[in-house]
């Protein structure tokens, strides 16, 4: 199967230092107080119902505010840069009726962050820029029933998140990503999903691209929210071979510490982390600043247990900035060579031996 050439060159930058992946696009949107008008723009200005907080349909009506987004966070030392496309699937557009729009959307993303990525590329050769498509978890969960008095009841199946993935990978490779991100993961059978439909999509185009996986571990528990184990998660998803296995989302750096450690003595592929900025106030806003952030994260480079470090929500370029400054000078985690044995999961890992 045939590979971009950005795969060997994203290879050679992550052996060579720590990758920075950019910070909330969320939080940065907000910044610019958008409005029922802001999002629906000019094609959309008569639709049929409310559409404020897709932050998606930006990349069709504002697509110079998403550019900017993605600029100023390669001017601040990232990477790599996530599409603006977490909900830009069938399953979560549905809450606005804009399924039709989803391909579309994903398309329209990954050039607007390819357009600022290969901008950045050409101003600093030595330092390549990446697109990460990014496929998030849907609002919908194959494990668990949100009907507390129906425990049986699902309202969405594997193969319905399947086609949904489909389409979105289809389009963020159309697009121009260089890696497909499967990020935000709180139920591991959205996550099969989600991979088994990315490999569908290599083997109908013929190529294939790099594979970010982050999940989220939901609170102190230590567990997603189907209840998995940071190791039974790793476990669940090592047949896709990845290119990177780590958490994101929900934690600040402090409490997220633990399971990236326990991810990086036992994952035979690059670990990821971006975590929150600190946990939300009583506001819902946050308040660690980007050095007390890249204070947290500095340690996790001292002691070589990431190989790819950013931000999630309430992170902002200045967040990046401190991140790419304090974990410059350390090299990237050294992949251990794992004894092969047979490894379960269901919530809880299982090894043979």
């Amino acid at each position: 199967m045939k590979r971009l050439a950005s795969w060997a060159a994203l290879e050679k930058a992550a052996a060579e230092r720590i990758l920075i992946i950019d910070g909330a696009m969320g939080t940065m949107i907000q910044r610019h107080k958008p409005t029922e008008e802001t999002y629906r723009g000019t094609r959309f200005k008569d639709w049929k119902q409310d559409v404020k907080g897709n932050n998606e349909l930006l990349s069709l009506t504002q697509p110079d505010i998403i550019h900017e987004i993605h600029d100023q966070y390669f001017a601040a030392g990232a990477d790599i840069a996530e599409t603006n496309t977490f909900g830009a699937q069938v399953i979560s557009q549905a809450d606005y009726g804009m399924q039709a729009l989803s391909y579309e959307m994903n398309v329209e993303s990954a050039r607007l962050a390819r357009k600022a990525a290969d901008a950045w590329t050409k101003k600093t050769p030595a330092k390549p820029r990446f697109v990460a498509g990014a496929v998030g978890p849907t609002n919908r969960t194959a494990s668990i029933s949100p009907q507390v008095n129906d425990p049986g009841f699902r309202n969405v199946d594997f193969d319905e998140l399947r086609l949904a993935y489909k389409e979105q990978v289809r389009g963020l490779m159309e697009g121009g990503s260089d890696i497909i991100l499967i990020e935000t993961i709180f139920d591991t059978l959205n996550a099969k999903a989600a991979g088994f439909a990315v490999l569908e999509v290599f083997e109908e185009k013929g190529v294939e691209l790099p594979i970010m996986i982050s999940g989220t571990i939901t609170d102190r528990s230590g567990r997603t929210l189907s209840g998995q184990t940071a190791e039974a998660f790793w476990y669940s998803m090592r047949h896709l071979k990845p290119f990177s296995i780590g958490l994101n989302c929900a934690l600040g750096a402090e409490l997220m510490r633990p399971y990236i450690v326990d991810l990086a003595h036992i994952a035979d592929v690059r670990i990821s982390a971006y975590p929150n900025a600190g946990l939300p106030n009583a506001m819902g806003e946050y308040d660690e600043t980007g050095h007390e952030m890249a204070c947290k994260i500095e340690p996790w480079a001292e002691e070589g247990i990431v190989n790819i470090v950013g931000g999630c929500c309430g992170s902002t370029p200045d967040h990046i900035q401190h991140i790419a400054g304090h974990v410059a000078k350390f090299k990237p985690r050294a992949i251990p060579a794992i004894a092969p044995k047979m490894r379960l999961s269901g919530l809880e890992p299982f090894v043979a031996g």
